[in-house]
């Protein structure tokens, strides 16, 4: 009788588990950041080869940006904050398909394929599934997260201590050895964002979701082109 109620208690676990995370090719929901803020821009790095791979990653045909259409509702808020102090939002990546993430899984675990280890200078490929460097669920799959930067109106750079992808304590946000400036450069986007409806994380200062993000439990998979 015991080991019955545990075969039920196991498949009882595997369909909550089903239910609550779901996988869905439905964008209806969602729309190019380009569509609601005029002077975004671009540098979408899995779109290229100039990411810890070292190619190009499953999934992105095009170099465009998408997020569910609340989500970018609050990143304009964002970018009409920081535009009246004088920047411009630069975008890394927004939504990423479920199948990328598997790309990014299946990279680390092919010990032949050592990428570009300059995006992971003191940690062993392993290491990235450790932590919050690389999820096997990512939330933005979830299509409310956003990776980004402040550049100036004029486009030129605004230092904040570490590029995207750096998988290092520089890019943790409280990150003691930065310079005074670049404090000031990550608390700026970092209060934007927060004021607008995100959240960040401990690892990444450019990683922001957004607190009552519509699709908690559904990733997405569709692709970007």
């Amino acid at each position: 009788m015991k080991k019955v109620f545990l075969i039920i208690f196991i498949l009882f676990s595997f369909v909550q588990t089903s239910i609550s995370s779901q996988i869905s090719y439905d964008k209806s929901d969602f729309a190019p950041v380009s569509s609601a803020i005029y002077d975004a821009a671009y540098d979408i790095r899995y779109y290229s080869a100039n990411n810890f791979t070292g190619n190009r990653i499953r999934g992105y045909n095009a170099p465009v940006a998408y997020m569910t259409k609340e989500g970018l509702s609050a990143l304009s808020v964002a970018a009409n904050d920081l535009r009246k102090q004088g920047y411009r939002l630069l975008i890394w990546d927004t939504y990423r398909p479920q199948k990328a993430v598997d790309n990014f899984v299946e990279w680390i675990n092919n010990p032949n394929d050592e990428g570009d280890k300059s995006f992971y200078p003191d940690l062993k490929k392993s290491d990235l599934l450790k932590g919050q460097y690389i999820m096997e669920k990512s939330g933005h799959t979830r299509g409310s997260t956003v990776d980004l930067t402040l550049i100036k109106k004029d486009g030129s750079f605004v230092d904040m201590g570490g590029t995207f992808d750096l998988f290092s304590e520089i890019s943790h946000p409280d990150y003691k050895k930065l310079t005074r400036e670049q404090k000031k450069n990550r608390k700026i986007l970092y209060n934007a964002m927060i004021k607008a409806g995100f959240k960040g994380i401990d690892s990444e200062w450019w990683h922001f979701t957004l607190k009552n993000e519509p699709y908690p439990d559904t990733y997405f998979n569709f692709d970007i082109e």
